[in-house]
């Protein structure tokens, strides 16, 4: 278990398969918006919160325009606030197409 641990998984959980540890500083320190280069960092719980119930409402769409269905269990935002990415499995999903607009967001709480 202590090297599952280590390559950052454990096949004990039972939902997934996998358990996501805290994703590495050292690749936050690395990752922008691939659009804007602003640099990113986790999705704090409120703003978490936030955007989940706007997708659970039905009032979430990507930057192509889909219809953002499922909730996320993690994100990056940009430190400008303006876009979403979503974490899957501790990887981050930083396709511009996928990014998600904070502006759609009516309730999305104000930078702290």
């Amino acid at each position: 278990m202590t090297q599952a641990i280590q390559k950052g998984y454990c096949t004990a959980f039972p939902r997934f398969g996998t358990i996501p540890l805290p994703m590495d500083k050292r690749l936050l320190d690395i990752l922008c918006c691939p659009v804007s280069k602003v640099p990113v960092r986790p999705l704090a719980r409120p703003e978490l919160e936030a955007l989940n119930a706007a997708i659970g409402a039905g009032e979430v769409q990507n930057v192509a325009g889909n219809a953002v269905r499922d909730a996320l269990a993690e994100g990056l935002i940009t430190t400008d606030r303006k876009v979403v990415y979503r974490v899957e499995d501790g990887i981050p999903v930083m396709l511009p197409e996928e990014g998600i607009g904070t502006l759609q967001l009516r309730d999305f709480p104000s930078a702290s």
